[in-house]
């Protein structure tokens, strides 16, 4: 089995654009070697970068925010199972926050679009005098804390 995927086999296994390699390989996020006929060549561990930067991305993380992780792993081998978990492990604080924002955000969507909400008796016990519109402009208590 040959150790290395060409562009075409790796964007068929990772998924990802043949584009997006490019770029991503531009960017330093992953790494190709070039055959003989000027080609380029992949480890098959490349694979594994690309999901990490599909994942991440998907969590919202940038691109510069994906080569800074990255750049966390080891350079004298392979990154192994452990490596990955290791790297990966304080995005669960991360994740437990985005889901908490978006249970949030699913419960006051039929309670409030805007800055105050639907009902009017609502608005009065949750926004007397109009508390919200000195927190500034759009829907306050979704994009601040509710303290006030």
């Amino acid at each position: 089995m040959d150790p290395t995927l060409t562009i075409n086999q790796i964007s068929r296994r990772s998924g990802v654009a043949a584009s997006a390699l490019r770029y991503y390989e531009e960017r330093g996020l992953i790494r190709a070697e070039r055959a003989g006929s000027g080609h380029r060549r992949f480890a098959r561990s490349t694979l594994r970068r690309i999901a990490f930067i599909v994942f991440a991305q998907r969590l919202g993380m940038s691109l510069e925010e994906v080569g800074e992780e990255l750049a966390r792993l080891p350079s004298d081998h392979v990154p192994g199972g452990e490596d990955w978990a290791q790297l990966s492990q304080p995005w669960t604080e991360r994740i437990d926050a985005r889901i908490a924002e978006l249970q949030r955000l699913k419960s006051g969507l039929t309670r409030c679009i805007s800055c105050g909400c639907l009902s009017l008796e609502f608005c009065q016990l949750a926004n007397p005098d109009d508390r919200a519109g000195r927190l500034g402009p759009g829907p306050r208590y979704w994009v601040t804390t509710r303290n006030n």
